[in-house]
């Protein structure tokens, strides 16, 4: 950004808003078309709602709660809440309701903003489970259809209706945007972001207006990031990742385009065309995941085509990736393969995509040299809800897969006694709210000062480029006393293909096993093309044949590991970890404990009863 760097997200809103008022900084796909909004356009809607929230009385320091799709209305709710000075507590739109009503209490938040009546009725019994004199008042984003009128009561104000009053306010008052949003200063709180957790309560994870522009600059700086730069946004601007890339967009220039939501991504990057792109592991296996059942439809000829054109890519990648000369034969080879399958890909994601930024959870290097092998690069980085949240990633130019890159400016990271990894910065959090004891465990101080234990274990080498092994807590120890770290493990699972989940289980067993959610469109064409007939997915996940299958792959994939890390048996499940059905988090994490619980019965079929260890 040109000028004095801002300090605040208030500061960096308004010099990106001075510097781009004639450009299409937000875009969005309603009733069939895209709607295109200008810096100027953003700025007015920003102004005329902080001046409507000053009016209803928000002050400093209130809580206001947002639980809403990410979508610009997101975005101009969050500059305004802060524009004010106050706080905004993020909620997942897919939040458990009993979830929704802890954060509400816990936060003591004020208002809620909301997106629309349906969010409104799923979350009713956490706004029944507060006190009347503590309810929050409610503002929703959409107006309810007509027709389809909630009860009125007066208790809840429409997002438009409340920018009306913001701009009739504004004419008598021109400087009073000015002098709210000039109130705010560095070290005031910015947001209280509620961890999902694989365990217990949600925790309040406290960051400042420092703490989130220095995330926004220093990621920023490295990026690589263009003037003509668009982006499309789908992930959820609850999650502190998403939102930090928004302000990283806002201040660096990049067009923002929403996605209507997930299901709509592969549509709407054919139309979007972004040369950039956030996402999580996830997206890359179900991409492959539908690739590879496309390509099982193919006649025999095309099949023996993209099987070849994914191994010689893959090939290739992994010398690029090591530095080392690629023979003229396989250059020309892929080449030619190229124009054949992986042009298509390509096309597939936009045809002008620079690069993919992962994060969020571990990406299998075998998926990632998969991809760079048909040119589609995906950078992989790392952080946390805690610091704000970007640590470290692969840059443009100096991407090395199976890593989380180099740490960005002014982020220092290290490994303790233990192997866990310490991260020290202005991007590291205040701490947890209301939960001091939780916030000195995570939060200590050394001789060179405080430093934030990740609960991450891993490794640095002599370039900088770290590795994670695996969450501290997550470490499997088998009967027999040996520990097995099992996300290397699961990657490895999960770039088999048809392999859509993978869980490694086996803390307090005499061997580790695998649970494997099966990719079944691609599975069922497979099964028919070995003439096994079943009758839903249940069967199919059962039958000795199919399960056979998967424990050869698996087998394959893990022949080099140590014997005590290597997978006795595997279980296929037929119905796919979701965050409804609480195996994931909000942010697409494994609940372990909440699958080992839920699948007890299938989990102990694969241990004769004596060799079960008592936990």
């Amino acid at each position: 950004m040109a000028g004095t760097p801002p300090q605040t997200i208030n500061e960096l809103f308004n010099q990106a808003m001075r510097e781009r008022a004639d450009q299409i900084v937000m875009r969005y796909k309603r009733d069939r078309r895209w709607h295109d909004i200008t810096g100027a356009q953003l700025d007015e809607r920003v102004r005329n709602l902080a001046i409507a929230l000053h009016r209803l009385g928000v002050r400093a320091g209130d809580r206001l709660a947002l639980l809403a799709e990410s979508s610009p209305e997101w975005s101009i709710t969050d500059y305004a809440i802060l524009a004010n000075g106050a706080i905004n507590v993020p909620i997942y739109p897919t939040q458990a309701v009993d979830q929704v009503g802890y954060i509400l209490r816990n936060s003591g938040a004020r208002i809620l903003f909301i997106s629309n009546a349906k969010q409104l009725r799923r979350i009713q019994p956490a706004l029944d489970s507060i006190k009347s004199k503590e309810r929050p008042q409610l503002i929703m984003f959409e107006a309810p259809r007509e027709g389809k009128e909630e009860k009125k009561d007066g208790a809840v104000t429409i997002l438009a209706d409340l920018e009306k009053a913001g701009r009739e306010e504004r004419s008598p008052k021109p400087q009073l945007y000015e002098q709210l949003s000039a109130q705010s200063q560095p070290d005031d709180l910015a947001t209280i972001i509620y961890t999902s957790g694989t365990t217990g309560e949600p925790k309040g994870v406290m960051l400042t207006h420092r703490n989130l522009v220095s995330n926004t600059l220093s990621s920023g700086e490295v990026f690589d990031l263009r003037p003509d730069d668009s982006a499309l946004s789908f992930l959820p601007l609850s999650h502190v990742f998403e939102r930090t890339v928004l302000y990283i967009y806002m201040a660096f220039g990049v067009q923002i385009n929403f996605a209507r939501g997930v299901e709509t991504v592969a549509e709407d990057i054919k139309e979007v065309r972004p040369t950039v792109v956030t996402a999580v592991p996830r997206l890359f296996e179900k991409i492959y995941a539908t690739i590879n059942k496309r390509a099982a439809e193919q006649s025999p000829m095309k099949q023996k085509i993209f099987h070849r054109a994914v191994e010689i890519g893959r090939e290739v990648a992994i010398l690029r990736d090591k530095g080392e000369r690629v023979p003229i034969r396989l250059a020309l080879e892929l080449k030619a393969l190229d124009r054949l399958v992986f042009t298509k890909w390509r096309n597939a994601v936009g045809g002008r995509l620079r690069f993919f930024v992962s994060g969020g959870a571990a990406l299998p290097p075998e998926l990632a040299y998969i991809f760079a092998g048909a040119g589609i690069i995906i950078l992989q980085g790392y952080g946390l809800t805690e610091t704000s949240p970007v640590v470290s990633f692969n840059r443009p130019g100096a991407n090395r897969i199976g890593t989380i890159g180099q740490p960005i400016p002014e982020v220092k990271v290290r490994v303790a006694e233990d192997g866990e990894l310490l991260v020290q910065g202005d991007n590291v959090m205040q701490g947890y709210y209301h939960m001091a004891e939780e916030s000195e465990r995570v939060l200590q101080r050394r001789p060179d000062g405080l430093w934030f234990h990740t609960g991450d274990i891993g490794t640095i080498d002599a370039d900088g480029y770290i590795r994670i092994t695996d969450r501290k807590k997550d470490l499997i120890k088998t009967s027999l006393g040996k520990y097995i770290a099992p996300q290397p493990i699961e990657n490895l699972i999960r770039a088999i293909p048809m392999v859509e989940q993978a869980i490694v289980i086996g803390n307090a067993r005499k061997f580790p096993s695998a649970l494997i959610v099966p990719s079944f469109d691609a599975l069922r064409s497979y099964a028919k093309s070995l003439g096994v007939e079943v009758k839903d997915n249940a069967e199919l996940a059962r039958h000795p044949r199919i399960v056979e299958y998967f424990k050869k792959k698996v087998d394959e994939v893990t022949r080099d590991l140590a014997p005590h890390e290597k997978i006795k048996k595997v279980a296929l499940l037929d119905q796919e970890f979701s965050v409804e059905s609480g195996e994931l988090t909000p942010t697409l994490k494994v609940r372990r404990k909440f699958v080992e619980d839920k699948h007890r019965a299938v989990i102990d079929a694969l241990y004769p009863k004596f060799e079960v260890e008592a936990n």
